[in-house]
């Protein structure tokens, strides 16, 4: 899977941050401070603005003073009887609006996707998985949405919220209760979206087969004496699978699709059990990448086959080119044990194929791979093997192995330094065909954790997004009406799912200029590549576009990452465990979110009247 910036440690990113994603190279604690800084000074302005749109200069000031005066001191008298009193009229409210006629548009749409979604697929679990998280996400991201969004503005419309400001309620209350309120519901919604979606996808990918025990072959060993049995199962949910079994019948099927059964002995018959290995929650521990050129030196990059996106580089077949991973700590624990107690290393690749051309296309590009002492420069026996697109390749190791020399050595003592390193080699053996490898696209397997637990995992990634939205929702509402505050606030979201690609244009990072430049770059249909001459109108242009850089770069630090919350459910869908110290960076990101509207929203609703009590 696609890993971009590797998962830092709690703490570390909590205070030092990787000298890059973080300002200056802090932590996540100057980030948040520059945030909440940056949110402060624009709901202070932005609530002056609109009180002095409403009052005039004179009492817009006023207004202002007496907000920043008196603010502060009412939210250290926050009562959490009246917020969750609030709270739960919020929640009958939207009861009242009939939200649960959200399950039932989920209900419909489980009900027929089955219609579309085959088990057919190469990998069927992904996108079953990727299916029910996607539609999940959209529904509750929009109900979310539409409920934050258009509730203070109807009450105040209906002047429903002065029956609540002529109490001792203080708008603190009234913003955290409508957060609070509108949490708990959807955190209640997506609950049983979660629990129905589990059974979905377990449901619809659950199937077994049938064995007919007249094609069976008999293996037979040196003695001539049968030792077991191979055959190929019935076909079901359009696939079958090759198997053998031992004399007694038991055994597994080779793995198709993601999965594999169990093969028991019932008398004559073989009976084949349930599928297993969909749901993985796979745990990697990755190395760092390194690359060799076609003759062989070392170099920081492989070779582009011009692909726009250059996450990948691609070594050339039949030639010295290699992409070389070297992992950390790796020691006794690390290796896993066969049932006989014998030891192995579990190494996982993931291949990007490029063909140069097509040949046979049903043929696989074959490619090699071996293990290396990075210090003794010592080498495992070259293993072949038939590269998949795409498709996760896994390789046991055993621990007893033989050098390029026939030397019997051992992975332990031979290939693995004092202090845990190892080297894994990958070349692509075809000539004229190309290997793709990014640093993530290799690493060896550690104990999978529950895919149930990481399953639960994801859809809290998906219940962070939904409270971020609420609580912008109800920021944005307390000082704007409800279609303003809803088109305000999916503004506000789009821009966060696109953040990367926003920094990247306020950096000027991206090709084509800033927003101005970009523009006339757009009307004029002038390349992207072609530098402009030096004339007043440019010097303008560009003066502009330093402006407008500068306020997207103040806005990009208070925009959320919506696209790292999707990468964690990506997680789920690929098989991979979500690190709970991903979990930790995000749940602390939310919290900070919620936070900080809450205290705009407060002192934005302030600045109403209908505020005042």
């Amino acid at each position: 899977m696609v890993v971009e910036n590797e998962v830092l440690p709690y703490l570390q990113w909590l205070w030092r941050g990787d000298g890059a994603s973080f300002v200056d190279g802090k932590g996540a604690l100057v980030q948040f401070a520059i945030i909440a800084l940056t949110i402060f000074v624009l709901g202070l302005v932005g609530g002056f603005l609109v009180a002095l749109v409403r009052q005039g200069p004179v009492r817009a000031g006023e207004i202002t003073y007496r907000t920043l005066v008196g603010g502060f001191g009412d939210l250290f008298r926050l009562s959490f009887r009246r917020i969750a009193a609030l709270a739960s009229l919020a929640i009958k409210e939207s009861l009242r609006r009939r939200v649960w006629v959200a399950l039932v548009v989920f209900a419909m749409i489980l009900l027929f996707a089955s219609w579309y979604l085959g088990v057919n697929n190469r990998e069927p679990a992904r996108l079953y998985l990727s299916f029910v998280t996607a539609a999940t996400s959209y529904l509750m991201l929009l109900l979310s949405l539409v409920l934050a969004a258009f509730s203070l503005p109807t009450d105040i419309k209906n002047k429903t919220l002065y029956t609540v400001t002529t109490k001792p309620v203080r708008s603190g209350d009234i913003v955290l209760g409508r957060i609070l309120g509108f949490t708990v519901l959807g955190t209640a919604l997506l609950a049983i979206m979660a629990a129905a979606s589990w059974f979905f996808v377990n449901g619809a990918l659950a199937h077994t087969h049938t064995v007919d025990t007249r094609s069976l072959e008999a293996i037979r060993g040196a003695d001539g004496e049968t030792i077991g049995k191979e055959g190929e199962t019935s076909r079901d949910a359009f696939h079958t699978h090759p198997f053998s079994v031992d004399a007694e019948g038991y055994g597994f099927t080779d793995q198709v699709s993601e999965h594999s059964h169990a093969l028991t002995a019932d008398g004559d018959a073989i009976v084949v059990g349930p599928a297993e290995g969909y749901l993985r929650a796979r745990v990697p521990l990755r190395g760092k990448i390194s690359f060799l050129n076609p003759q062989g030196v070392p170099v920081a990059k492989g070779i582009s086959v011009g692909n726009e996106w250059s996450y990948r580089s691609f070594i050339q077949g039949s030639t010295q080119a290699a992409a070389v991973w070297t992992f950390d700590g790796v020691n006794e624990s690390t290796l896993m044990e066969y049932e006989d107690g014998s030891k192995y290393l579990p190494v996982a690749a993931i291949v990007r194929v490029y063909r140069s051309y097509k040949g046979i296309i049903e043929q696989a590009i074959q490619g090699s791979i071996q293990l290396r002492n990075p210090e003794t420069g010592v080498k495992s026996t070259l293993r072949v093997f038939p590269a998949k697109d795409f498709a996760i390749d896994s390789f046991e190791f055993a621990n007893e192995q033989t050098d390029t020399d026939q030397n019997d050595i051992t992975i332990l003592d031979d290939l693995v330094t004092e202090d845990g390193r190892i080297e894994v080699i990958i070349q692509c053996l075809d000539r004229g065909q190309y290997f793709g490898f990014a640093q993530a696209d290799c690493f060896i397997r550690l104990p999978e954790g529950s895919p149930l637990w990481n399953f639960v995992k994801g859809f809290l990634s998906i219940w962070m997004q939904m409270v971020i939205v609420i609580a912008v929702a109800v920021m944005m509402s307390t000082f704007l009406s409800g279609p303003i505050a809803m088109v305000t606030a999916i503004t506000f979201i789009v821009l966060g799912f696109f953040r990367t690609f926003f920094l990247q244009i306020a950096l000027g990072e991206s090709y084509g200029g800033g927003p101005v430049e970009s523009l006339v770059r757009l009307v004029t249909q002038m390349n992207v590549m072609s530098p402009f001459e030096r004339t007043p109108s440019v010097d303008a242009m560009k003066a502009i576009d330093g402006v407008l850089k500068g306020a997207m770069r103040a806005v990009s630090n208070v925009l959320p990452d919506f696209s790292t919350y999707l990468d964690r459910v990506r997680y789920v869908a690929e098989g991979f465990s979500i690190p709970t110290d991903a979990v930790l960076h995000d749940l602390t990101v939310s919290l900070a979110y919620v936070v900080g509207m809450a205290i705009v929203g407060y002192f934005c609703l302030r600045t109403r009247e209908v505020a005042k009590s």
